[in-house]
């Protein structure tokens, strides 16, 4: 049996709900104050998540939904400015408190971080919104209990690709048996499976709960901040009332036993 190390913890969709509230929202602010008529609606944006990482996004609205724009000479450019003023008006939506973390999100952090559980970030997002995220999620000095950001451009291909999972087990120094990965999509799924990680929960949100999690450990609708909160959507792990450590580690066990 191989015993838990670290946690894995996705951003978007997975600490908070920042898609739909957050991202997309950025994105048509930063849209309109380019002069550019673009708006991504709920269910437009839900498409376009099929593409991970923000500059890949735009590219990818180009190329599939707003194929008349002229694009410029220099578009690798206009969409880095373009992404550039997203993530200004992203930070400043979380400095509002716009972006709430998921339920039972705190909870379960403390309670790794009380147990000496090693935690790091695994995320497609930049460094700079993980950072806001967590400064006006939990506080000064919030990115303490996460002793690695794995974020933004540090690897080339971003999730289904398995490099952020590899990257940021090279740098913990730590083995795919000896972590278990927090997902919220189908995406997330399959890069930390693709780097070996087995053990992997999904806690899914409006945007992903119809995906396909085939080979997840355990799908809930919630970590949970009390016992009865949580509902298991899929998984052969026995019946779950809450995610909290205790949990996580007889999952991992029973994965790689």
């Amino acid at each position: 049996m191989a015993n838990l190390k670290a946690l894995l913890f996705d951003v978007d969709g997975t600490l908070a709900n920042t898609e739909r509230d957050g991202h997309r929202v950025a994105f048509n602010t930063a849209f309109k104050e380019a002069g550019l008529d673009w708006h991504w609606d709920e269910p437009l944006y839900g498409a376009l998540l099929k593409v991970t990482g923000g500059k890949e996004r735009v590219r990818h609205y180009l190329e599939k939904f707003n194929r008349e724009f002229e694009k410029p000479d220099n578009l690798d450019q206009f969409i880095a400015s373009l992404h550039q003023s997203k993530t200004r008006c992203y930070v400043e939506l979380l400095e509002k408190g716009a972006i709430p973390l998921r339920n039972g999100v705190r909870r379960l952090l403390k309670e790794a971080e009380n147990a000496g559980m090693r935690m790091a970030v695994v995320t497609t997002t930049t460094p700079e919104n993980v950072a806001a995220l967590l400064e006006n999620s939990l506080g000064h000095g919030s990115e303490a209990p996460f002793e690695v950001i794995a974020a933004g451009d540090v690897v080339p291909a971003k999730k289904p690709a398995p490099d952020i999972y590899t990257w940021a087990m090279e740098q913990l120094n730590l083995k795919p048996e000896q972590c278990l990965a927090v997902e919220d999509s189908d995406n997330g799924l399959r890069s930390a499976l693709s780097s070996g990680v087995r053990s992997v929960v999904v806690t899914v949100n409006g945007y992903t709960q119809g995906e396909s999690f085939d080979n997840a450990s355990l799908v809930v609708d919630q970590l949970g901040e009390q016992p009865g909160e949580c509902s298991k959507l899929a998984g052969d792990f026995a019946p779950v009332s809450i995610i909290d450590l205790d949990l996580l580690k007889k999952l991992h066990g029973a994965v790689w036993e």
